[in-house]
């Protein structure tokens, strides 16, 4: 399941937020802080890229093959606001 693998990325994530504190805390090199913080950022993309199949293979898809043109509009509309949000 595509969550499963988003919250192992979360908490990889947690760990090296905690990591790159701990760096900045001890004044460290500021090329490692910043390839840290780009590891880090590559969890959470990869978390929010794992989230997004799983919601379109599910809930998505479950509402578009359903008889209700609002429910249908309404998940098109919110895939937009979070592909938007995403592309910032």
């Amino acid at each position: 399941m595509k969550k499963d693998s988003a919250l192992t990325n979360f908490k990889k994530t947690k760990s090296l937020l905690e990591k790159i504190i701990e760096m900045l805390e001890n004044d460290e090199y500021c090329i490692d802080i910043m390839q840290q913080n780009l590891a880090a950022i590559g969890l959470l993309k990869s978390a929010h890229q794992s989230l997004m199949e799983d919601h379109l293979h599910n809930c998505f898809a479950k509402a578009i093959n359903s008889k209700q043109e609002k429910k249908k509009l309404e998940m098109v509309e919110e895939i937009l606001k979070v592909t938007k949000l995403a592309n910032k």
